[in-house]
């Protein structure tokens, strides 16, 4: 899957030549190939930029698409690529290849509510609303004041977006909550670094929000990558909360104010987080996993399963630990007795 052309427009096409003239890259293949698009390695068709990372090439290779690698020998096991550019730091390469292929929607214009968007009879809109070209707002929906609808963005039947949220590249089903100050659809915090440089990766995927979830007063959900955010239906999100690019969150899970998640973290359907929740980057969380406050979550945690701590254990684990600090403590506090003379 390519980049939304609802959310993002095409700068190109180039040429693979004029990507590895961009990027500095060493070219192996066809040169003249036409570079359309970006896309993850195992989704890559015709004209798909890609980048490869790691030791070794990939046992599964891609079907198709140029791809950034960081070795010349990989070529040999990507038969099907039309064209290789070898660089040593394969993100940052993409990432300056990316910026020229494609760029983020724009609303411009006086018009604060674009004629080309979509708007249900039904739908209420408060003073100072801002749509943006081909957004659709869905039957009985409610946007209130100073809210942001970016282009292309899609809301649902029913759906509440409160009082100065900003939605960006997102799709949102019915009967959801967006609560005021939400930020829906930023890109997330990605980088790659080359030569003393920081490149700001791109990020051209989406928010999708199921249908009944909420995201509380100013939590933050970042787009994807390459790839989607997902809230699963029914999801609870407290205020402050905060969601990296690319997470995919089960129907009905659960976080208290401030839960902070790591970029492609699965969290599985009714996990439950309490505040002040820390979870690392690429974990997986069980489906009825529960999180308690506090909790520093640096590895999987398995479904069905309370953990507590920092780092984060299983609480029986904790509890034991705590216990024993505990009991250590009083005992090196209570003063010694003078022995009589």
């Amino acid at each position: 899957m390519g980049a939304d052309p609802r959310f993002f427009e095409r700068l190109g096409p180039l040429k693979a030549s004029d990507i590895a003239a961009l990027i500095g890259s060493d070219l192996i293949g066809d040169g003249d190939v036409a570079v359309l698009d970006v896309a993850t390695p195992d989704e890559a068709r015709q004209g798909d930029l890609m980048f490869l990372a790691g030791k070794t090439p990939p046992q599964t290779p891609p079907k198709a698409g140029i791809a950034i690698v960081p070795d010349a020998s990989w070529a040999d096991f990507l038969p099907h690529c039309q064209a290789v550019l070898v660089h040593r730091v394969t993100r940052a390469g993409f990432a300056k290849a990316a910026a020229r292929l494609l760029a983020s929607r724009f609303h411009d214009g006086p018009d604060f509510i674009h004629e080309s968007a979509t708007i249900a009879d039904s739908a209420r809109l408060a003073p100072g609303v801002i749509i943006g070209p081909d957004a659709e707002i869905g039957e009985g929906a409610r946007i209130e004041s100073g809210a942001i609808i970016g282009p292309g963005v899609v809301i649902g039947a029913r759906t509440r977006i409160g009082v100065r949220a900003n939605v960006q590249c997102a799709i949102i089903g019915a009967n959801c909550e967006i609560s005021a100050g939400a930020v829906v659809g930023e890109a997330g915090f990605g980088l790659a670094y080359e030569n003393g440089e920081v490149f700001t990766l791109p990020h051209l995927g989406r928010v999708i929000i199921e249908d009944e979830a909420t995201l509380g007063a100013n939590a933050t959900v970042d787009r994807g990558m390459l790839k989607d955010t997902r809230i699963g239906k029914g999801a609870r999100i407290d205020n402050l909360c905060h969601i990296a690019h690319n997470v995919d969150v089960g129907p009905y899970a659960v976080m208290a104010a401030f839960a902070g998640i790591s970029g492609s973290t699965v969290i599985g359907a009714g996990a439950q987080f309490g505040g002040r929740v820390g979870v690392a980057d690429h974990l997986k969380i069980g489906e009825g996993a529960r999180l308690a406050a506090d909790a520093a979550v640096m590895k999987d945690v398995p479904a069905g399963e309370t953990w507590a701590g920092s780092p984060a254990q299983p609480i029986q684990s904790f509890m034991r630990e705590t216990a024993w600090l505990r009991r250590s403590v009083s005992r090196k506090s209570k003063p010694e007795r003078k022995k009589e003379e």
